[in-house]
């Protein structure tokens, strides 16, 4: 027999807001608006499952812990990390799959 999962509500930090709208506006200078739309619509669709669907995601390889609550999704040239709480799943920022380590592991300092 199968153990359902929980579902959870899920927020979204300031700070993956502010990076989510510069990738937006990257992506409208460098691709255009349809290109820069389409890319939207698909981090939207990646977080709309999410609440029901966390655990599907792998553990964020930069931030291991026992308990496995750093995860990740990855969409194209980003990762969304997200952190998995008793309550709730907080979505914590997103980034080029190229960036720095240390700047991945800096979400740790992230609260919401």
């Amino acid at each position: 027999m199968e153990e359902k999962i929980a579902r959870k509500p899920f927020i979204v930090s300031e700070k993956f807001r502010s990076s989510r709208k510069n990738i937006y506006n990257y992506t409208l200078d460098t691709f255009g608006y349809f290109q820069a739309e389409r890319y939207l619509q698909q981090i939207r669709q990646s977080l709309s499952s999410l609440s029901e669907f966390y655990t599907a995601y792998p553990e964020c390889r930069h931030l291991a812990t026992k308990s496995r609550i750093y995860r990740n999704i990855i969409l194209d040239a980003h990762l969304i990390i997200y952190r998995i709480t008793d309550e709730r799943i907080e979505v914590l920022d997103i980034f080029h799959s190229a960036s720095s380590i240390r700047k991945i592991r800096g979400v740790r300092n992230i609260r919401l």
